[in-house]
């Protein structure tokens, strides 16, 4: 019989209540419900992207209300890219690519601090490219291979 430690939630650094008025400050929504709306929607759409370890470990730092949204979906076992995740937010939502995008910075750069610079880093690099940016980080490259001039 294997014995597995029991994984307990952290304390998250903020509260639900202070995620969706950070996400309402950040995004210039005009009111919270609409600030709530897009913590809701993000985070669902994110639920379906991140798998493993990172999607635990990303839960229990997240405020219990955010959590549930994020565990609530199947992830999907091929995850989209960030343009892809922007386009499918935007068609769930009802909204445009535009307003998708802005949406999906509001929540994902808080995200990002709640999840720290490791957890980070862990989620980016399982992601396809385009993620970075919509967590508020650069886009690192990998270095390509020179063409010969032929």
């Amino acid at each position: 019989m294997f014995h597995r430690p029991e994984q307990r939630r952290q304390a998250p650094d903020m509260t639900y209540d202070q995620m969706v008025e950070k996400v309402r400050y950040e995004g210039a929504y005009p009111t919270r419900e609409r600030a709530e709306d897009a913590v809701h929607h993000v985070m669902s759409a994110l639920g379906r992207q991140i798998t493993g370890d990172e999607r635990v470990g990303l839960a229990a730092r997240l405020p219990v209300e955010a959590a549930l949204a994020f565990t609530g979906q199947v992830p999907d076992p091929d995850p989209l890219t960030g343009w892809a995740f922007v386009k499918d937010l935007a068609a769930r939502t009802g909204g445009t690519p535009a307003t998708a995008r802005w949406e999906a910075g509001a929540v994902l750069t808080i995200v990002a601090a709640l999840a720290g610079p490791d957890l980070l880093a862990r989620i980016l690099s399982g992601l396809p490219e385009g993620w970075a940016l919509l967590f508020g980080r650069a886009q690192l490259l990998s270095p390509q291979p020179a063409r010969s001039a032929a």
